[in-house]
């Protein structure tokens, strides 16, 4: 009951803060051009409209819900620590594991109803625009099915960070930086180390694992287009089917687990 006290009092904060507004405002409103610009392709493609709505929003989601996540979960133990209120909450016959949990329950409420509303617009637009006819819509739940343990796992993130830097200035931006390391700069890195392997050992033992290591490209992966899509993928995507989709989910359902557990050892050893 000590988590669902939280959970409840974590939503009505996030509320009055405009997060809620805030994250559903981003994917709604990112996902509503995704899906007209994507309109035209496919109909160059001849493929299936709703499949091309959401490649392009799996590029967008690999982007937006970590950040979403981060921006959620940030401020969740330094600003309480800074605040004062994390002495008063800690007092009340609750642990430390009831109190992360609750956080934990309420920022993925709010992550989940962000995503779920960006991906029901989308699918409302290519409905309006195509009718119900040759629509696929597993894609679509497939997104949403995945992008849940992704921002889970950068809420967990986000809370390690917070904990071990237990000021909200310097965790906002620890949680940029990490942002930019795990979601963009690594693929970067990725690329960069393949052109220089030229196919060589790199390419085909490290490179693999490396992919499997970072749960933005699990994602990514695991929500690749078929075939006839293909035109629409990125460079890492075209080389994802090699990878058993068994360690993919192994790796994307993995990683919130092992993060809140790092984030519960690290508000263990917080000191109000």
């Amino acid at each position: 009951m000590g988590s669902i006290t939280i959970a409840q009092l974590e939503l009505i904060v996030a509320r009055r803060n405009m997060w809620v507004a805030t994250s559903v405002f981003m994917m709604a409103l990112f996902s509503v051009v995704l899906t007209l610009a994507g309109g035209a392709t496919a109909g160059n493609l001849g493929v299936d409209p709703l499949s091309v709505a959401m490649t392009s929003i799996t590029t967008l989601s690999v982007y937006l819900v970590p950040l979403i996540a981060l921006l959620l979960s940030f401020d969740a133990i330094a600003g309480e620590l800074e605040r004062g209120t994390l002495a008063l909450n800690l007092s009340y016959p609750i642990s430390r594991g009831e109190i992360l949990l609750g956080k934990f329950l309420a920022h993925f409420i709010i992550m989940a109803f962000a995503i779920a509303v960006g991906l029901g617009i989308s699918a409302l637009l290519v409905v309006w625009r195509h009718g119900f006819v040759d629509l696929s819509f597993a894609p679509m739940f497939r997104l949403y099915l995945t992008a849940l343990p992704l921002g889970a796992t950068f809420l967990g993130i986000g809370y390690l960070i917070s904990a071990l830097a237990r000021q909200p200035g310097v965790a906002s931006g620890l949680v940029i930086i990490v942002w930019l390391v795990l979601v963009v700069l690594y693929d970067l890195g990725l690329l960069g180390a393949l052109v220089a392997d030229d196919g060589g050992y790199f390419t085909n033992t490290i490179f693999p694992v490396l992919l499997l290591a970072n749960p933005a490209d699990a994602f990514r992966l695991l929500n690749m287009p078929e075939i006839s899509v293909t035109a629409l993928t990125s460079g890492l995507n075209a080389i994802g089917p090699g990878i058993d989709k068994t360690w993919l989910l192994i790796s994307l359902l993995g990683w919130p687990i092992l993060a809140l557990f790092l984030a519960w050892i690290a508000f263990r050893k917080v000191e109000t």
